[in-house]
Order: structure tokens, then sequence, then C-alpha cells
């Protein structure tokens, strides 16, 4: 199975240090779906999207193409979790009420990715895809982030990343658009949290792998005078890009 892998030697620490989707998207979600059958989580991770939609849903099948990110995943009754790809997912054809994609669609072949959709979507089946970009806790925090993110590992960046970047403004998405509301995740973090979530970023691995150095050892140095106590945990926020889409050819 052939896919581009970024994650899977991160997975457990993905799936402590990744911000959790807000509740309200999911709510707004079950609202505009025709049923509540089934749904299918695409690249999955560690199922922060499946958690979230579960209550929602009779059942729920949640896939990743990395072994190790559903090994790591969380378990709930009603969630199925398979190894599989976003263009052959093995569910069965007008059977899925709603396909979630959280911040993945920018990995795909997304002509391959859409066609499996539109196979498995029932009519009037929503699709709904998010991505966001960097957080923000305060001016200062936030400009040395970005100084990271786009100095030193800028370069160990894939190219998708760009298409984050530009909000998914630059992806295709052929289904009659559903207008969602503005959505945002928020946390409260610890300092060593902070630097938790920036060890899964995927430039990181490639970092330390081209390197052998932890980029993000060298950068706690700079940020701990901006945090301040660094006992004291603050507000994390990021802003969401939602685009959702409904099935009705």
């Amino acid at each position: 199975m052939h896919f581009k892998d970024h994650f899977s030697q991160q997975a457990e620490a993905y799936n402590n240090f990744r911000p959790v989707y807000p509740q309200d998207l999911f709510e707004f979600l079950a609202q505009v779906v025709p049923s509540h059958d089934l749904a299918w989580d695409c690249a999955t991770g560690n199922g922060q999207a499946a958690i979230g939609l579960a209550p929602h849903f009779s059942q729920l099948i949640a896939t990743d193409a990395s072994a190790n990110q559903i090994r790591n995943a969380r378990q709930r009754d009603n969630i199925i979790y398979r190894v599989a790809t976003a263009d052959h997912s093995k569910i069965d054809e007008r059977s899925v009420d709603l396909i979630t994609v959280a911040q993945a669609l920018h990995w795909f072949d997304q002509e391959k990715f859409y066609a499996e959709a539109k196979r498995v979507l029932k009519l009037n089946g929503i699709i709904a895809i998010w991505t966001y970009n960097l957080l923000q806790i305060s001016a200062e925090i936030d400009a040395l982030v970005y100084a990271f993110y786009s100095g030193e590992i800028d370069a160990f960046w894939p190219s998708e990343r760009c298409l984050v970047e530009n909000d998914y403004r630059d992806i295709a998405f052929p289904f009659a658009p559903v207008t969602t509301p503005v959505f945002e995740m928020q946390t409260i973090w610890s300092f060593d949290q902070l630097l938790g979530y920036l060890g899964t970023w995927s430039a990181v691995q490639k970092y330390k792998l081209s390197t052998g150095k932890d980029p993000v050892a060298a950068f706690a140095k700079k940020i701990a005078e901006a945090w301040g106590d660094l006992l004291q945990k603050k507000r994390a926020l990021w802003p969401m890009r939602v685009r959702a889409g409904r099935l009705v050819e």
C-alpha cells in the first residue's frame, strides 16, 4: 500500500498532543445529514474526528492508511477502525450519510478520493473537509512560532502544506456547497504540551531524520522566555476552515 506517510513515526505523540475539534462542528454536521446510520471518517489518524462524530451516528467507519495510527486510535463501541487508503475504502456503495476528512485532504490524490466519496455517499449525503494552520497564543509567542515554522524547518515541509496555508481555497470540491458557520479549536496548554505539539509536525520529523537533531529542543530555549512562568498554562486557539458539500447527482 503506497501513500505519503508523514505521521506513522509520531503516531503516539500525535495522539497525545493534537488539539481536539470543537463539539459544535459535529453537532452542525449531524444536523445537515439526511440520516444518521453510517459516517466515514477518512484519514482518521488517531480518531480525533471519529470520537466527536460517534455519538451522532449508529455506526462509524474510520480509516487510515497508516497501521500505526490505527493502533493508537481512540476506541468507541460504534467505531470500526480499518487500515485503508482514501481512494479504496472497501465501504459499500451508497451507504454513507457523512464523510469527513480532518486536516488530511491535502495529502490525497483528490480526483481518486472524490470518485470514491461519490461511490459510497448516499444521495443528499454530506462530505465535510477542514483544515487549520498555525495556533494563536499571544503576539510574542505567535511570532516566534511563525519564525520557527517558516525559518529553520521551512525546507522540510512537504509541498502539499501550501494548500493548508491557503485554507483549502485552491482545492477542487465537486459537491453542491453547504454553508458552514465559523469554527475554531481551543485548548488550555502547558509549555510542555506546546513543545509536544510542535514535535508532531511532519517537517520537524523530517528535520530530525535528515540532521539527527531535534529543532524543537533548540526552539524551546527561545520561546521559554516569551512564555514566562513555565508552570502557567495558556489558552491556544486555531481558526478552522470548513468546507461542506452535498451529493446531488
